[in-house]
């Protein structure tokens, strides 16, 4: 019993100051994540705050796809040299300004004359069109792309984005991109040099990169039809079980 007694003592006196660096502690790690929120809000745009996460991942994804698009469109300027002489611009990159600004800006490219989407797709892959065909065809997918989407590339509450029109975007890409490796023209010669497997080495970059960017539509997709499926869940479950909706 005599031990006892200043392990007690000295528990007494610990408690409070254990109980002071929690506190000083847990003050601490509030002013951090306040620190940290802040630091959130002043780095992004104002306009974060009428998006849902999935706007937010819709237009992100979005962003990353055109991306991933212009660097193949220099990829194929740099397999196909001749491609830009043919586009009427000074030089590749004039030409690939120009054509970022025709798909983001929702403009036609006048080697296409009218066609968008899927009928510019198909004429960019033709034996019969004579023009930059490595633009025309990057122009087409980033047409399409933007098309599948609503016409937007940003996306807010108010808009809607059809989950199955995404889907098929990416199936298209699928079909696009092996229709550039193996069209022709009339004497045997690839339309246009991409993909390259030879006994020195092999360059997939391109197959990589359309694979991503198909990646993030079959995932949006499926966020976007899961986000609309529980949208209907919810309220079907509100009915079957008479729960009335909260006003407050």
């Amino acid at each position: 019993m005599v031990e006892i007694a200043p392990v007690r003592s000295l528990r007494v006196l610990y408690q409070p100051l254990l109980a002071g660096a929690l506190l000083l502690c847990a003050s601490a790690c509030s002013q951090q994540q306040g620190r940290d929120i802040a630091t959130q809000f002043s780095q992004g745009n104002p306009q974060e705050l009428f998006q849902t996460s999935v706007d937010r991942m819709a237009t992100l994804a979005m962003r990353d796809n055109l991306r991933s698009l212009y660097l193949l469109m220099n990829k194929l300027y740099l397999r196909n040299p001749n491609q830009w002489r043919l586009s009427g611009f000074v030089d590749a990159t004039t030409a690939e300004r120009q054509i970022r600004q025709a798909i983001e800006q929702r403009q036609t490219l006048p080697q296409l004359g009218e066609r968008r989407d899927l009928a510019a797709l198909s004429y960019a892959l033709s034996p019969e069109f004579r023009g930059d065909r490595a633009g025309a065809f990057i122009y087409a997918i980033g047409s399409m792309l933007v098309t599948a989407h609503g016409g937007r590339s940003e996306f807010f509450m108010t808009d809607t984005i059809n989950p199955q029109f995404v889907s098929n975007a990416a199936r298209n890409i699928e079909k696009a991109t092996w229709m550039l490796s193996q069209r022709q023209d009339e004497n045997g010669v690839l339309l246009l040099f991409s993909n390259e497997m030879t006994e020195e080495g092999s360059n997939l970059s391109f197959a990589v990169e359309f694979g991503k960017i198909v990646a993030r539509l079959d995932l949006l997709a499926q966020m976007l039809d899961e986000r609309y499926r529980r949208i209907g869940l919810n309220y079907a479950q509100s009915l079957l079980l008479m729960n009335f909706l909260p006003v407050q």
